[in-house]
């Protein structure tokens, strides 16, 4: 499976924006990813 179609890449960009922006909420870039991820599905 391709994953890189998955999502468009508006939504790849929203999802790489939204780690960028609340990173400093979490304890790692990696529990901002989980979290964001969880939320855009």
């Amino acid at each position: 499976m391709n994953t890189n179609k998955r999502y468009s890449p508006e939504v790849r960009e929203r999802a790489v924006r939204l780690v960028a922006e609340q990173q400093g909420e979490y304890s790692s870039r990696w529990s901002a990813i989980c979290s964001i991820a969880e939320k855009i599905g």
